[in-house]
């Protein structure tokens, strides 16, 4: 079993801490199906294949030890009721009588707009890097290119860049200011822009951009880590359908983990700038539209809340038979 491949959700994954304070040494390794033991082992190369991966994660004292220990005493937790279940279940059967772990976490995913200072460890956002590189695409193509943004001067100049576009976009396109010229002259040539950018310019991401020209709202939220998910335009069939499987699957990853994610289309603001298309090598084959911003929420956001019910139709008749329609969610 290649365990690369199911670092996050499989219960054949045991991380261990085996070193000291300040530096925490992770090792990921696979776990005897056959028994309970959790193999650890030690000074294994960053080199070698993932099946056991060492990683080094030095936080200078913002990671604090007890909360490293909860982080691993959760997952030990959940690594063990989850092998006690299993044990108990009939060989070659699943119940599924309740959500399975994985349905949970899709369940109770929510965006989160407040985190704390403090980063996640480097371990868990290569865990989340893990996730988005093992997502599927068309062809197998793997349209993307990851980077990790966590030096808090990037993200300051970051912030301050994009507050500054979305004011000169707000200037030349909100109407709704009290001017004459305005109401009058203003109005039918935002309007123009909007037709034909009617997602860009769809009315929530334009009073967000209201909102952001005025003071009111953040753009990164104050993450302390950002994911940059680059997009190949050579990649097959549709390389943007691709990169919103890559990013799900790492924002499902980080509330797995207990950590929090916000996906984030601003970015794009930053992409009218020379100076960050430099920065961040974006030219051709990459374009670069959305990030994700990670970390460790403030307030607890996740948990089930209500959503639209969905008419499914159902074909199960013949070429001359009517679907038949069901309403998911009730």
């Amino acid at each position: 079993m290649d365990v690369s491949a199911s670092l996050l959700l499989s219960n054949d994954i045991f991380v261990s801490p085996v070193s000291s304070w300040a530096t925490m040494n992770y090792i990921v390794e696979p776990v005897d199906s056959a028994s309970s033991t959790m193999h650890i082992s030690k000074g294994r190369n960053m080199q070698e294949k993932l099946s056991t991966q060492t990683i080094n994660d030095t936080q200078d004292g913002t990671w604090e030890s007890a909360e490293i220990e909860e982080v691993i005493h959760r997952s030990t937790e959940a690594f063990e009721k989850s092998r006690n279940e299993e044990a108990k279940k009939p060989a070659g059967k699943q119940d599924l009588s309740a959500w399975t772990a994985v349905e949970e976490v899709i369940l109770n995913r929510r965006s989160t707009r407040s985190f704390k200072k403090e980063p996640l460890p480097d371990f868990m956002i290569r865990r989340i890097l893990e996730a988005g590189r093992y997502a599927p695409s068309a062809g197998n193509s793997q349209p993307w290119k990851f980077a990790v943004v966590k030096n808090p001067e990037i993200l300051e100049a970051m912030e301050k860049d994009a507050i500054k576009v979305a004011k000169l976009f707000m200037w030349f396109l909100d109407y709704n200011r009290p001017s004459f010229f305005r109401r009058v002259l203003l109005k039918p040539y935002t309007k123009m822009i909007i037709r034909f950018q009617k997602n860009q310019l769809h009315p929530v991401p334009f009073g967000l951009l209201s909102e952001i020209s005025k003071g009111n709202a953040p753009v990164f939220h104050g993450a302390p880590t950002l994911i940059l998910l680059y997009e190949d335009v050579r990649g097959v069939s549709c390389p943007a359908t691709d990169i919103g499987i890559c990013g799900q699957n790492m924002v499902l990853a980080a509330h797995s983990m207990g950590a929090a994610s916000c996906w984030i289309g601003l970015v794009k603001l930053l992409m009218y700038l020379p100076k960050w298309r430099k920065f961040f090598g974006v030219k051709y084959p990459y374009k670069l539209n959305d990030l994700i911003a990670v970390g460790w929420p403030k307030v607890k956001s996740d948990g089930k809340v209500p959503k639209e019910v969905q008419l499914v139709d159902w074909y199960e008749g013949g070429m001359n038979s009517k679907p038949r329609v069901e309403r998911q969610g009730e």
